[in-house]
């Protein structure tokens, strides 16, 4: 069910350079993205490293996923029923030869040297995990696209490099951890989800380092939606990331949980608040500009990277957005915290 990399059909280079290097799993699970994969494994095929073998996990895709990994001389793993990217990851480790286990979104574009770069990485430091981010150049053109792929990448890049958390669009496992954890919790999540973050956390848990690797940067080529973005940002990881942190007793304080970004959501629903009290008392709207403010000068690198990526214009258009996903993230928090401490009994005065 794997492919090595050609001409080598064994996986390996010939030379003794090569067969020093550690064998590494790429493992791509994919459903429904025939449009990106082939560009994906194009990437994938090119890299400068010697030793790896590539395994696509078709997670029941009905649009011919299967058919573009087997032009690339693979044979995929094809599950019967959509299972999710926790399974599907799951069955592509449970195939791996590997020492390191690369996972890539099938939308991701890697470079010539992500490979090395993971491997090199390993050997520097003392990790069982590591992961990038996206680069600041996305794929798609659009302006959800954009600023959904920017932010993403602006936030990895001022991450703490002793990360607490996983991701899993270029994350790296060595093997030998991966299988000891049991991998992806794929009975909890089984739909994308914070799969890779509560890997992430039981890596620590267990006393394991995990590196993010800002110089480890690859391109999404997803096309975003606003329905398709509030579906993710809400749905699939603010809702079950809370549960998460609730029921371990610990709000994490790294990349979008960091305290700069805690107190921007507070202050965005206080401008809420006040923006419906306003309709009643009018001298409470007075406060609502310099709440908005004090947001944007807290966020004030945020904005300034937009601006010098897109321009003033472009991070102009990106504020009501940006505003939105603190008024969302805290009031999802606060729905959750709401339902986890109260109405299950669990408040602790």
């Amino acid at each position: 069910m794997t492919s090595e990399r050609r001409p080598h059909p064994n996986g390996t280079d010939s030379s003794a350079a090569g067969m020093d290097q550690p064998l590494v799993s790429i493992i791509i699970p994919v459903h429904n993205a025939r449009r990106h994969l082939a560009s994906c494994l194009e990437a994938v095929f090119t890299t400068g490293y010697p030793r790896y073998e590539v395994i696509v996990v078709d997670d029941a895709s009905s649009d011919g996923s299967s058919d573009t990994a087997a032009s690339f001389g693979l044979d995929p793993v094809v599950l019967a029923r959509r299972m999710g990217p926790a399974a599907a990851r799951n069955r592509g480790a449970g195939q791996a030869r590997g020492d390191i286990l690369l996972f890539v979104d099938a939308d991701v574009v890697i470079t010539a040297d992500t490979v090395s770069r993971v491997v090199q990485n390993f050997a520097d430091h003392d990790v069982a995990a590591l992961f990038g981010s996206y680069d600041d150049s996305p794929g798609d053109q659009g302006f959800l696209s954009q600023y959904k792929n920017l932010a993403h990448h602006f936030v990895h890049q001022q991450g703490n490099p002793e990360a607490t958390t996983f991701w899993a669009g270029c994350g790296a496992v060595k093997s030998a951890v991966f299988r000891e954890l049991g991998g992806f919790d794929e009975g909890r999540y089984g739909v994308p989800s914070i799969e890779d973050i509560e890997l992430g956390y039981r890596i620590k848990q267990q006393g394991y380092r995990i590196l993010l690797d800002k110089r480890l940067q690859v391109k999404h080529l997803k096309r975003w939606t606003l329905p398709g973005l509030l579906r993710s940002d809400i749905l699939c990881r603010a809702l079950p990331w809370t549960r998460l942190m609730l029921e371990r007793g610990h709000l994490n304080k790294d990349l979008n949980l960091q305290a700069s970004q805690r107190l921007s959501a507070v202050l965005t629903g206080l401008t809420a608040i006040l923006a419906a009290l306003s309709l009643v008392v009018a001298k409470a709207g007075y406060w609502i500009p310099w709440l908005m403010v004090a947001v944007v000068l807290i966020n004030w690198k945020f904005y300034r990277f937009f601006v010098q990526k897109k321009g003033a214009a472009f991070a102009i258009a990106v504020a009501p957005l940006h505003f939105f996903y603190y008024f969302y993230s805290l009031a999802v928090f606060l729905g959750v915290w709401f339902d986890h401490t109260i109405l299950k009994g669990r408040f602790k005065p």
